[in-house]
């Protein structure tokens, strides 16, 4: 479904975690008459997901090597993009992990690699985007953070406190690009059903990848401020702000 895609800032689309369900729904609604470059390790082995993205209406589709946990490798990799394909338009950061809670409360390594995933690989790229877009005086960066960085729960507070600072940190910048003629969107999806949450139970208010990618088009073509999938978690979790500690401590993930 191609919803607002026209109203979308030109260039090319480049999607960072060229895996994600999520990524590649988004990617597929800006596809149609667009350069797409979807970014991952073992960018080789993409070929599935670049003839979705051409079915979609890419007029080219290309794949970039990219490693998330490297951080002394995003410059690189950003310039490259950057120089290849001139022109940004929006560019995606979908690449992430929820990392096993119950070995992270014994296992400091495993806490320590979600969060340097999920927070610190994505302050890495944000900032270097962030310098290039600026030159360019143009562009969009989709940002998914997530309803368990609202109010961190001791379900899942590992993932909950990357993405919390994530959020943070996403909304900060997102201040000082105004008036840069970047746009930055913020998404705060709940429980999403698919390939990352497989096995687990939905949580009350779950929602598609599909239903996620409309909702980041939709508020990209009106260049909105932070999205919430569904809207309906927005005032919830408003609400959920004042739930006393000793309950909210036995809330599930």
């Amino acid at each position: 479904m191609k919803i607002g895609s026209d109203k979308t800032a030109p260039g090319a689309v480049v999607l960072l975690g060229g895996r994600s369900e999520i990524g590649l729904e988004v990617a597929k609604r800006l596809a149609p008459g667009r350069t797409v470059v979807l970014a991952a390790r073992r960018s080789g082995d993409l070929a599935s997901q670049v003839a979705e993205i051409k079915a979609a209406g890419a007029t080219e589709v290309h794949t970039v090597e990219f490693d998330a946990d490297d951080v002394e490798s995003h410059a690189q990799v950003l310039d490259e993009i950057a120089a290849s394909f001139r022109r940004l338009g929006v560019v995606i950061l979908a690449f992430g992990v929820l990392g096993d809670q119950s070995r992270a409360e014994h296992d400091a390594a495993h806490a320590v690699s979600v969060v340097h995933t999920d927070y610190v690989a994505q302050l890495s790229v944000l900032t270097h985007l962030a310098v290039h877009l600026r030159a360019q005086g143009s562009g969009q960066i989709v940002v998914f953070s997530s309803v368990a960085g609202a109010r961190v729960r001791r379900a899942n507070y590992v993932y909950g406190s990357a993405k919390a600072g994530l959020d943070g940190f996403a909304s900060g910048l997102s201040d000082a690009l105004h008036g840069s003629g970047v746009h930055l969107l913020l998404v705060r999806p709940g429980f999403v059903i698919g390939r990352m949450t497989k096995g687990m139970k939905p949580a009350p208010f779950s929602s598609t990848p599909e239903q996620v990618a409309d909702a980041v088009v939709r508020g990209l073509a009106s260049r909105s401020g932070p999205v919430w999938v569904p809207k309906t978690l927005r005032p919830l979790f408003f609400t959920m702000r004042f739930v006393p500690r000793f309950v909210w401590r036995k809330m599930p993930r």
